[in-house]
């Protein structure tokens, strides 16, 4: 988001509504804030708006409002975003789950057969994994991601979302992309919403961005370098047929395509988003390519 006009000064006593009107936020943004600092719902501060704002409750809310004219993102304020129909714990440790991703979560959930192993690399919340297991109990989960702050808010929103019975089925492992996995580790469905931005994209340094972890954002020179290395190393851990599903760039189709045939994946699709941009990249690895050809590996 860019920088707002700071908000209008205001008498010392406000009511709800006035306060909402001339903070310099849009209306949905304020009223979210105000949800936050006050405890109560959107309905409640609709049929309040005319109320005043207690002092205590005031001095919460804008001090919420000057963070957000600062840009940080209301998901790290409120320290929840929803995904695929669930709040998951969010945080400066965590990319924001977009919405976006929720396809990728569908794909896995449509095209996985019944008790199939699964990978999520780079789990970050544990938004693809959590939601994943929470449809399809009989999947075999393994998440990994290279931050231990990140696994711990994965962890969580495992226990709080699945319950600890199902949350202790997922399989946690950290490490920098394969390395992060086990010997003789194999799977069915391989997905990831890896970095994929440009080093030196000027967005890194604009609105929200600014505020998440640069780690889960950028990827080289170009924003492929994550993504190259996802699909060398992929065939090693797929079994034969095995699906591998990678998000990227809207501009990166094509290469992501390419990396892809180039390691031996078939039936390559490329599926867009809700802007029309392309956005998930995948293929399946042939019989006679990968495991086969890893020592050590059946």
């Amino acid at each position: 988001m860019h920088r707002r006009d700071p908000p209008v000064p205001m008498p010392a006593s406000s009511s709800f509504d006035q306060l909402l009107a001339r903070c310099g936020l849009p209306r949905l943004e304020a009223r979210a804030l105000m949800s936050l600092a006050s405890g109560r719902p959107r309905e409640w501060l609709i049929a309040h708006g005319p109320d005043l704002v207690e002092p205590a409750l005031r001095e919460r809310f804008e001090a919420l409002v000057l963070r957000r004219h600062e840009g940080e993102p209301i998901a790290y304020l409120a320290g929840v975003r929803e995904f695929h129909g669930h709040r998951f714990e969010v945080g400066p440790a965590v990319l924001i789950p977009r919405p976006e991703t929720e396809q990728l979560v569908d794909l896995v959930i449509d095209q996985a057969s019944p008790g199939a192993w699964v990978l999520d690399l780079g789990t970050g919340s544990g938004a693809i994994a959590v939601s994943v297991a929470r449809a399809r109990p009989d999947l075999h989960m393994t998440a990994t991601d290279r931050s231990p702050e990140s696994l711990a808010v994965a962890r969580r929103n495992a226990q709080t979302l699945l319950g600890e019975a199902q949350a202790s089925r997922i399989a946690w492992h950290e490490g920098d992309w394969w390395s992060a996995l086990p010997a003789g580790a194999a799977f069915d469905v391989i997905v990831s919403n890896p970095p994929y931005i440009a080093q030196a994209d000027p967005h890194l340094t604009q609105g929200d961005l600014r505020f998440e972890p640069h780690g889960a954002l950028a990827a080289g020179a170009d924003g492929l370098a994550d993504l190259r290395t996802l699909v060398a190393g992929a065939p090693q851990y797929l079994r034969p047929g095995g699906l591998l599903a990678l998000e990227h760039g809207w501009d990166q189709g094509a290469a992501v395509r390419g990396l892809m045939r180039a390691a031996g994946f078939v039936a390559l699709a490329t599926l867009r988003d809700a802007q029309q941009h392309e956005r998930i990249t995948l293929g399946r690895i042939q019989a006679n390519v990968g495991r086969s050809a890893v020592p050590g590996l059946e």
